[in-house]
């Protein structure tokens, strides 16, 4: 039986260490910001100026986008 797909909804350790490994793996993120959806392939973690940013890059068109931790509203990191 597969597991679910576990989504995060706030910045607890598991969920940082969740986007570590999609990094690590260029694992695919959906994710949730200001109500849109996006998904793309984790690129690396990067400090803007004192915030942590997520840089992904969209599957589709390849568009390297990055996406301010505190501005998500839930992401999972998909198989």
């Amino acid at each position: 039986m597969k597991s679910a797909i576990r989504e995060f909804r706030s910045l607890t350790p598991d969920a940082l260490d969740a986007l570590e490994g999609a990094v690590r793996e260029r694992r695919r993120v959906a994710l949730r910001r200001r109500g849109t959806e996006y998904v793309v392939v984790a690129e690396r973690l990067n400090t803007l100026t004192r915030d942590e940013a997520l840089e992904g890059r969209l599957p589709m068109t390849g568009e390297l986008l990055a996406f301010p931790l505190h501005e998500l509203e839930s992401f999972a990191v998909l198989p």
